[in-house]
């Protein structure tokens, strides 16, 4: 049986390492922060198409990747078809008027030279021919803009990425503007980390992030921050509401402020990324 010495030498013992060991874990937490309140975000392009219409034809399917340039889908495109064919037939019109015009303005401006007609009626011809090239610019400009309508019946993807949440059919009549589609840039992923005001002095520009994803704890891969928020919401109305709001974990204590800082994603994580994934942020030095 151990003596009552030996029992205190051995508690001693224990709380010492027990303290050392909180220490070491407090000043590793200091300096070298982490935090499990991050998430994967990226830059969502709202679809809208340019001209109104039904749908009659979508190819793709929900949650599909896609490239830049791929068709997303298309408005039928019978009306703004119509409308290009005037357009063209009404330039020929103004160009066959401005012909004339042209015309009238060289055989006044020789009659007037050898003084057989008078000055009104070369100025007549003059302003006949401005009034014709005026016509004809603005059906030119026209036809320009008749020929992008067509085109814009075409709505195709403006970044590589991921379709997704697509409640879009065909037959379905769209208006201009409206915003159809979210269309997840593929390169723009990144990872908003909140760390704790009482952490953020040791946080800097340039620091190496170790990222690990909720279900991939033994598939980490690297990040490096590339900014810290300057600001965030408070719900007493003193700021605007533009910046991150970030709400506190427990209500009836008082807590530091989290702030979201921006790591950016160090060559190719190994497994998928998606927008809302919960991840695990810990700084690991320059």
């Amino acid at each position: 049986m151990k003596s009552a010495p030996s029992k205190i030498f051995v508690t001693a013992i224990v709380v010492t390492l027990a303290v050392l060991a909180s220490g070491l874990m407090y000043v590793r937490y200091v300096s070298r922060p982490w935090t499990r309140d991050a998430q994967v975000r990226a830059n969502v392009v709202g679809i809208a198409p340019r001209v109104d219409g039904p749908i009659i034809n979508i190819p793709l399917q929900d949650n599909q990747p896609v490239k830049k340039g791929d068709l997303l889908f298309e408005i039928d495109p019978s009306t703004y078809q119509a409308a290009e064919a005037n357009a063209a037939a009404n330039l020929k019109k103004v160009q066959s008027t401005l012909e004339q015009a042209k015309q009238k303005l060289a055989r006044q401006t020789a009659l007037y030279e050898k003084k057989v007609t008078d000055l009104r009626n070369f100025q007549d011809a003059q302003d006949e021919y401005s009034v014709a090239v005026a016509d004809t610019v603005a059906a030119e400009a026209t036809l320009k803009t008749a020929g992008l309508n067509l085109s814009y019946t075409k709505v195709v993807a403006t970044v590589d990425g991921y379709m997704t949440n697509m409640n879009t059919s065909v037959g379905q009549y769209v208006n201009a503007g409206e915003e159809l589609l979210a269309l997840v840039d593929g390169t723009s992923f990144w990872i908003a980390a909140y760390f704790k005001e009482t952490q953020l002095r040791h946080v800097h520009v340039g620091d190496k992030v170790r990222v690990t994803l909720m279900g991939h704890e033994s598939e980490g891969f690297a990040g490096e921050v590339v900014s810290v928020a300057w600001g965030i919401f408070l719900q007493n109305g003193s700021t605007v509401d533009l910046l991150p709001e970030v709400s506190q974990t427990v209500d009836w204590v008082r807590l530091p402020n989290r702030f979201p800082v921006r790591v950016k994603i160090v060559g190719q994580p190994p497994v998928p990324l998606r927008i809302g994934q919960t991840a695990s942020a810990t700084l690991v030095g320059k």
